[in-house]
């Protein structure tokens, strides 16, 4: 998997957000909201290809998470992201 060129990720107070960068990613009736774990799987999968274990590992390496329940909320976050068309 990759993120889709053209996003960028802003903080915006306590929490984080993906902007569109070109007219043609932009979609005002969907905003994409990140808190700070979600920031740091997005900073993970902008560096290139990825997959799910991929950022487990670095989201185990990063937090005191345990494996199993880091890999859950990855896949339900890379599904968050395909759903929202950030990632392909």
């Amino acid at each position: 998997m990759h993120t889709i060129d053209g996003f960028k990720l802003r903080k915006l107070g306590n929490e984080y957000i993906l902007v569109g960068e070109s007219m043609s990613l932009i979609n005002f009736n969907k905003m994409i909201t990140l808190n700070e774990t979600a920031a740091f799987l997005w900073q993970q999968a902008e560096q290139g290809e990825f997959d799910a274990n991929k950022l487990c590992k670095a989201l185990c390496a990063e937090y005191e998470v345990e494996p199993a329940q880091a890999l859950l909320d990855v896949e339900a976050t890379l599904k968050a992201w395909k759903e929202a068309g950030v990632i392909e």
